[in-house]
């Protein structure tokens, strides 16, 4: 089965790197699915659950805090503002993020600054506990290429 070349990357680091069949992603006006051969795209990426598909092997979930995605027929660069793998979110200090910005925002005039940062920190933490606990239970895997594409490769 063709793959399509996938670099996730962010101002610190490369966090991932590697050949993958499908990867979704969150685009500001949905979901993305990319697969091999794609057409040229360059979009803006917002707060949300990144998913890489390989066949035989396990999804990854990364939570990605925005950015811009680059897509060609072989490959896909996400130039991410911020990007977590599931197994590095710390599920007890996101819980706590969450409550915190909850908390602000119940105080605060919707539009007070304070209550705009509670707002993008609260959406970011409920993104991070998604992703953390996606991968620490079973899940449903997204549809296969075939599905996609309704192609009998």
């Amino acid at each position: 089965m063709a793959q399509i070349r996938c670099e996730i990357v962010t101002a610190e680091r490369t966090v991932f790197e590697g050949d993958v069949d499908m990867v979704l992603a969150p685009g500001i006006e949905g979901q993305l699915g990319i697969l091999p051969k794609h057409a040229p795209l360059m979009t803006s990426l917002t707060f949300g659950e990144l998913v890489i598909h390989r066949e035989n092997q396990p999804d990854e979930f990364i939570a990605i805090g925005g950015g811009f995605m680059e897509v060609g027929p072989e490959h896909v660069i996400i130039l991410a503002d911020s990007a977590e793998r599931a197994e590095e979110i710390d599920i007890a200090a996101a819980e706590e993020a969450r409550q915190r910005a909850q908390q602000t925002m119940e105080q605060k005039q919707r539009e007070d600054v304070d209550f705009v940062r509670a707002e993008a920190a609260l959406r970011r933490s409920v993104i991070r506990l998604k992703v953390a606990r996606r991968q620490r239970r079973p899940r449903e895997r997204p549809p296969d290429r075939q599905q996609m594409t309704g192609s009998q490769e």
